[in-house]
């Protein structure tokens, strides 16, 4: 019998985009989704839990599987309530990885975001690093967190300023090089293969930062 993978966002651009290489991996048997929302997708692999992902603990008894892999994240754009923001990307990564540890899961897998900094005096820098050292005090065996830069991709939301940034770099990306290439945007395909070739190698790193997603991905 194969793995069981839990997923949390797999709704969102580079969950969706883990999800369909889940489902497309003999490796795995199942693949438990934690949502709002039902995904646009049809697997027998696929269990949905549709849940307020915000009350996550309430749902310990399904929370069961080999790896989670978290890919929920808000911007200051769409979530301008400081307060409602922190709930979403600190709280909700954090409540699953103590999840996580309390049912046995010894792989954990997050996406973070470069900058992140428990003492940046920028709210959304210090909120990742602030959930990044929850995390990794739960100590699970396996705990991966991704560090990657602006990510590339199509969204189905309407993000001026990211779709400028966007822009921007995709000029700039050529010109990155040496101690820059992190900075480089990174495509979502690039970060999902990475999620899982991490889960299923085991290794003495935790953080990887943008740049080492992209060797990673493509070795």
């Amino acid at each position: 019998m194969g793995k069981t993978a839990i997923i949390l966002g797999a709704t969102g651009l580079t969950g969706n985009i883990l999800l369909k290489k889940l489902i497309a991996d003999k490796n795995y048997s199942c693949i438990k989704l934690f949502s709002r929302n039902k995904v646009d997708l049809n697997s027998e692999k696929i269990q949905e839990f549709l849940i307020d992902v915000l009350q996550l603990d309430q749902h310990s008894k399904d929370f069961i599987a080999d790896e989670v892999f978290c890919c929920v994240g808000t911007t200051a754009a769409k979530t301008k309530d400081k307060n409602s923001y922190k709930a979403i990307d600190y709280g909700i990564p954090v409540n699953a990885a103590k999840l996580a540890k309390k049912n046995g899961i010894k792989t954990f897998v997050v996406i973070s975001s470069m900058g992140a900094d428990a003492k940046s005096a920028i709210f959304y820098n210090r909120t990742k690093g602030e959930m990044e050292h929850a995390i990794l005090q739960q100590n699970i065996k396996n705990t991966i967190i991704l560090r990657p830069s602006l990510i590339g991709g199509n969204r189905n939301e309407n993000r001026v300023g990211e779709r400028i940034g966007k822009g921007m770099m995709t000029i700039l990306n050529p010109f990155l090089i040496g101690g820059f290439k992190k900075y480089k945007m990174i495509d979502p395909e690039k970060i999902a293969s990475c999620m899982m070739l991490l889960a299923n190698k085991p290794n003495n790193k935790s953080i990887f930062s943008s740049d080492e997603i992209q060797e990673i991905a493509t070795t």
